[in-house]
């Protein structure tokens, strides 16, 4: 493979901006113009932030939901047919044409439709590069109502390969990976994706903004530390239009250093306060030296292998042979529960 051209530093921004909830809408011609004006209202933003930031800037995160919202009250075939897209649609030419104008990395997350899963959607996170081409799709592995590839765990490995469930990708920002809203939750995937060389989490979030000290903010930062990477994590700036009351999901966008601590973080509102350096080569050599501090050279995966290979909780492939309603979600998380009781796991 060809050496990719290094960057010593850059300015990356974990943008806070406004989620439209498309779910007062009932088809994809409607999602659709909001979608437009949506995009539209984007590519002005991030000219501003391009201006405002400085040519430095090449590395922009977007919310999750930034498109469409979330399903409330829709079906999974519902919203199949009406909110979710593929990674080749025309939308992500538009971002694409935001990209090679602004000469930025841009990551976001949507719903996901693939014709070797014609039944439903996936959820998922995506990075194009200033070229315009969409460099990374990844699908999100842990949902509590909606389908993953976990879900068609056999047919999806069959299909895709074990290695496209933890996509990493090198490019001269570093290597970039994508962790999907809870997910900064499960430890195991940022794991996965560092034992795959990921030095930046991108992360798109639509979150409850606290006061106090919330789960994922935790997770930000225990996640940066221990995998000795950046987080950029873009939360929204309100839910418009939504069942959830608008700003319960406003603020705290923020950058985590690898080692743990913020070094940037908005407060409520959109903004572009989320912003700062990244010195990728600084993290380079921060994760070449000899030191206790150095928790990925210390790793020891033989000792733990055993115990996830011979344990399993959330049962997978649950959609195998048909498409369950959303509905069925907590029935199996409350079977889940009762197995670990009878094995003893849970008290």
């Amino acid at each position: 493979m060809p050496d990719i051209p290094k960057i010593k530093d850059y300015i990356a921004l974990a943008m806070q901006i406004p989620c439209l909830a498309i779910n007062k809408y009932d088809t994809k011609a409607e999602v659709r113009e909001v979608i437009d004006g949506r995009i539209n209202t984007i590519s002005r933003q991030i000219f501003g932030a391009k201006k405002f930031i400085g040519p430095s800037l090449r590395l922009i995160v977007l919310p999750e939901y930034f498109l469409t919202g979330f399903p409330t009250r829709e079906n999974i075939e519902q919203w199949r047919d009406k909110a979710c897209f593929s990674k080749d649609d025309e939308i992500f030419t538009r971002l694409g044409d935001i990209c090679q104008r602004e000469g930025i990395f841009l990551s976001g997350n949507y719903y996901e439709t693939d014709d070797n899963f014609p039944d439903f959607y996936f959820q998922a996170s995506f990075i194009i590069d200033p070229s315009g081409k969409m460099i990374l799709n990844y699908r999100r592995l842990n949902s509590m109502f909606s389908p993953t590839p976990h879900d068609v765990l056999d047919k999806y490995v069959e299909i895709y390969g074990y290695e496209s469930l933890f996509p990493v990708v090198d490019t001269e920002l570093g290597k970039l990976a994508c962790i999907a809203s809870e997910e900064i939750l499960y430890p195991e995937v940022a794991r996965c994706l560092m034992m795959r060389g990921a030095e930046v989490f991108l992360h798109s979030s639509s979150e409850i903004a606290s006061a106090t000290l919330s789960k994922k903010n935790i997770g930000k930062r225990a996640r940066a530390l221990e995998n000795m990477a950046y987080v950029i994590s873009a939360n929204s700036a309100a839910m418009i239009d939504s069942l959830v009351l608008s700003n319960s999901t406003d603020g705290h966008s923020q950058i985590v250093h690898y080692d743990g601590h913020i070094l940037a973080e908005a407060l409520v509102g959109e903004s572009v306060v989320a912003n700062a350096y990244i010195h990728i080569e600084a993290l380079r050599e921060y994760r070449s030296r000899v030191s206790m501090k150095n928790y990925i050279a210390r790793q020891r995966f033989e000792l733990y292998a055993p115990s996830y290979s011979q344990h399993s909780f959330y049962p997978a492939n649950q959609f195998h042979d048909e498409v369950l309603p959303k509905s069925a979600f907590n029935g199996i998380q409350q079977q889940t529960i009762d197995k670990l009781k009878e094995d003893g796991i849970l008290g």
